[in-house]
């Protein structure tokens, strides 16, 4: 087996997920030396200037070699129901851009930045794989969808997407300043639609969380010998 060489950093955005990361960890053992997790906060601001500070504290031959944006989230049926896990093959910031007559103009299309981040292709397919993990576009919103309305807008506007959350676009952002590759990894609690609390299952997500991260170790160090392009 390929002995993985660089450090990850996981972010989440509160405590529950960060506990629920570590006990995945704690189970891989030897593999899992090298991670560090943190919590962030909640929302893509608050998540791009904690990984910000995260990335620039310390040594700059330290920094990580993988920035891991992780935590619950709802997903887009049928390809990523409540219990299941999501990586994404693109980090889209879903709601960032202007509302128009004509409909949603991303931030992109606007020419005021970019709006999508893309993991390296090979190592989130591998990981997804390997989670058995539905691929596809993760949306960072800064409202969770309620409605089913919104829910049908985004997976029209978006086609593919399988979860969103509101920090991995924070993550992305501030990792592709330093040139760091990231993830986002995703436990489904609820579903993208109406909201209705009494169906969310956060302790089914939040175990998940600790299952997929329990096998995350392992898949990156056989990743490791591999180019990811």
């Amino acid at each position: 087996m390929v002995r993985r060489s660089r450090r990850v950093l996981v972010l989440t955005a509160v405590d529950a997920e960060r506990e629920a990361v570590l006990a995945g960890l704690a189970t891989a053992g030897e593999a899992a030396r090298g991670f560090d997790v943190a919590t962030v906060g909640a929302g893509a601001a608050a998540a791009a200037a904690a990984t910000m500070y995260h990335l620039l504290t310390g040594d700059a031959s330290g920094r990580p070699g993988l920035v891991v944006s992780a935590g619950i989230g709802g997903g887009f049926a049928p390809a990523a129901p409540v219990g299941s896990l999501a990586v994404a093959e693109s980090v889209v910031a879903a709601d960032l851009g202007a509302q128009t007559a004509g409909g949603f103009v991303p931030i992109a299309e606007l020419g005021f930045g970019r709006g999508e981040h893309r993991p390296p292709a090979r190592l989130s397919r591998a990981v997804a794989g390997a989670l058995g993990a539905a691929y596809g576009p993760v949306l960072t919103v800064g409202t969770v969808t309620g409605t089913g309305e919104r829910g049908a807008e985004l997976a029209a506007r978006h086609p593919g997407a399988v979860a969103e959350g509101m920090e991995g676009f924070g993550v992305a952002e501030a990792a592709a300043y330093l040139g760091i590759p990231v993830l986002e990894i995703r436990a489904i609690s609820n579903a993208v639609g109406p909201r209705d609390r009494a169906a969310w299952r956060i302790g089914d997500a939040l175990a998940a969380l600790a299952t997929a991260f329990g096998m995350l170790p392992g898949v990156l160090e056989v990743e490791a010998g591999h180019d990811d392009s």
